[in-house]
């Protein structure tokens, strides 16, 4: 398969076309992350299909001070790895293709969802995302449109837009990719030193930890509701001398209290424990959140949450900052 370069949107939208057509929006520098999504979307569209990458640095969703300009373009190696996994076209608008006269004075608001997490941290950068979305929608009119579950606050964003505004496009999310030392893959990590990359591994083991502490706090409950123990139960086993039994059954007793300290507040709490020992380091992991959020409007969770969380964190480690989340269930039915 070639894959086509494409610099308008004339040039995109008299293109024939037959079967579905699935878009991956990227900013370019391409990695493997980017290349899951669009072999996602190759499987989507089908051999009859059109998969269509779109390379666009947006400046609007950079605020003052941001890496707008040392962000990395690597036009020629994207078409490339846009071709190995799938692409048939790839559209690289100029910045005056996408905004004709100027930055539009008419722009999408993000709304409340917008200003917490990511959005207190850069202010106007989901209203520009937004923008630059629509945008590109209008201008590819895809069916289905793919967006990796690493900047889950963006993809979350994406979905209310699209069911707001009703726009008629299926929105996928694609698990993040990883390297094999756990961290998130990002155009971003290329800016990290070799120490620097050392302490960042932090957000991942982060977030590992607050996983682990969630399994072993739904498999304690689970136990619980499928064999109820009780203290009086932990205090005979301990009195025959069966202390590991005992502490066991105890740990099962306890994790079926509602009143007991636990669920989201110990996720969190094993999660910060992690990113606390990555300040300390040299060079210093520096936090800006961790956050147990409700994915439907990136709310903190309460103490008593059911249902589906996401486990997110960002923080600066040198002049790159970094995120990561991973999603969770709480109170899963057994």
């Amino acid at each position: 398969m070639t894959t086509t370069l494409l610099h308008t949107a004339e040039a995109l939208r008299t293109r024939t076309r037959a079967g579905r057509r699935a878009v991956v929006m990227t900013m370019g520098a391409l990695h493997d992350g980017h290349a899951s999504l669009i072999r996602a979307a190759r499987r989507i569209a089908g051999p009859d299909g059109e998969v269509v990458v779109t390379v666009f640095v947006n400046p609007l969703q950079f605020g003052a001070g941001e890496d707008l300009d040392r962000y990395p373009r690597t036009l020629d190696a994207d078409v490339k790895i846009a071709e190995q996994a799938g692409a048939d076209v790839v559209f690289a608008p100029a910045v005056d293709e996408v905004y004709r006269g100027g930055e539009p004075q008419v722009r999408v608001s993000a709304g409340p969802m917008g200003t917490v997490l990511e959005g207190a941290t850069r202010p106007g950068h989901f209203d520009g995302m937004l923008t630059v979305v629509a945008k590109l929608l209008h201008l590819t009119g895809p069916d289905v449109a793919l967006f990796g579950q690493k900047d889950a606050q963006q993809l979350a964003l994406i979905r209310r837009m699209v069911r707001d505004l009703d726009f008629p496009v299926e929105i996928v999310g694609v698990p993040t990719v990883r390297e094999d030392d756990g961290l998130a893959l990002s155009s971003r990590n290329r800016y990290l030193a070799p120490d620097e990359r050392r302490t960042a591994l932090a957000l991942s083991r982060a977030l590992f930890a607050g996983r682990d502490r969630h399994a072993a706090q739904e498999a304690l409950r689970a136990r619980a509701a499928s064999a109820p123990a009780t203290r009086a139960r932990a205090e005979a086993l301990s009195a025959i001398g069966e202390s590991r039994a005992a502490a066991d059954a105890h740990a099962v007793a306890q994790s079926a209290a509602p009143s007991t300290p636990g669920g989201p507040a110990a996720v969190l709490a094993a999660a910060r424990q992690v990113l606390d020992e990555a300040a300390r380091r040299r060079p210093p992991l520096e936090l800006d959140y961790v956050a147990l959020v409700d994915p439907a409007d990136f709310t903190e969770v309460r103490p008593g949450h059911t249902g589906e969380a996401v486990l997110a964190v960002a923080a600066k480690v040198g002049s790159t900052r970094l995120i990561d989340n991973i999603p969770l269930t709480f109170g899963a039915a057994i």
